[in-house]
């Protein structure tokens, strides 16, 4: 009898503690947004990480290099990892992979060729689950993708059923022809900023330079294995090279009407 009160009266003691410890230290419930905040929306494995960095760069004023991804995921916060966040200015940015949601009102969608993204989310499926990740296994039925398979999560973005404000941001037109797209995301959020600035941020958000900051203070994400690399290649093309022409052939069968409406040419 004495155990079962301690365990209600615990119970009621963390539920109380969840309620008001974030309030007195001024955190506000991710589920609460401003219509002017933005989103930066994208499939899991297309450049969401990279752009989240350079966001806190052009945004905020940090060194890319050397702020840690802890301060990093502050200032940027994921909504699939933070249940609580600071507002520290009057618009902020969040990274995020949901499919449209009515409170998303301006979204800037990150869009990459989807059979790089399926390379890129099998090497980070291997990493979690090991040699349970299967390529064919993923296109087919989903295997471990989150939330829905990409050609779905492009289409639905691209169909904007919540008519939110949104701006397209393609993979690789951020890796080869970067400035007019930042300018356009400094356009849309009502930003200000120098090309010159603008190109110190790029720089200093390079693969390699992210990289090399991983490996030596790691992510703010203890479920991410440190012997593993989460940024690995960031290429154009490394379908072509590491995607079996079998699984080439599943995914252009389910997405190569997805892909061809976005500009990519679905040749094998």
């Amino acid at each position: 009898m004495l155990s079962k009160i301690r365990k209600k009266y615990e119970k009621f003691i963390r539920k109380r503690m969840d309620a008001r410890i974030p309030a007195y230290l001024g955190l506000t419930p991710r589920t609460e947004v401003s219509d002017q905040d933005v989103f930066i929306v994208g499939y899991p494995k297309s450049g969401n990480t990279w752009f989240q960095n350079i966001i806190a760069g052009m945004v905020f004023g940090v060194d890319p290099e050397l702020a840690p991804d802890a301060l990093i995921q502050e200032i940027v916060p994921d909504v699939h990892r933070k249940k609580f966040y600071k507002r520290i200015r009057e618009q902020m940015f969040f990274k995020s992979h949901h499919l449209p949601r009515p409170e998303y009102r301006k979204v800037i969608y990150l869009l990459r060729d989807g059979r790089d993204v399926m390379v890129s989310y099998y090497h980070y499926n291997k990493a979690i689950y090991g040699d349970s990740a299967n390529m064919d296994l993923m296109i087919e039925t989903g295997q471990f993708l989150f939330p829905c398979l990409w050609h779905e999560h492009v289409r639905q973005w691209r169909q904007n059923a919540h008519g939110a404000d949104m701006i397209t941001v393609k993979y690789e037109d951020l890796l080869h022809d970067p400035l007019p797209e930042l300018e356009k995301v400094c356009r849309f959020a009502g930003l200000v900023r120098s090309l010159a600035a603008l190109r110190t941020v790029y720089e200093k958000c390079s693969f390699t330079t992210l990289r090399r900051k991983e490996q030596a203070v790691g992510l703010d994400d203890p479920t991410w294995p440190r012997d593993k690399a989460f940024f690995r290649r960031g290429k154009q093309g490394s379908y072509k090279d590491e995607m079996s022409s079998q699984s080439l052939q599943k995914f252009l069968a389910v997405a190569g009407k997805t892909l061809r409406q976005c500009g990519y040419r679905d040749e094998a």
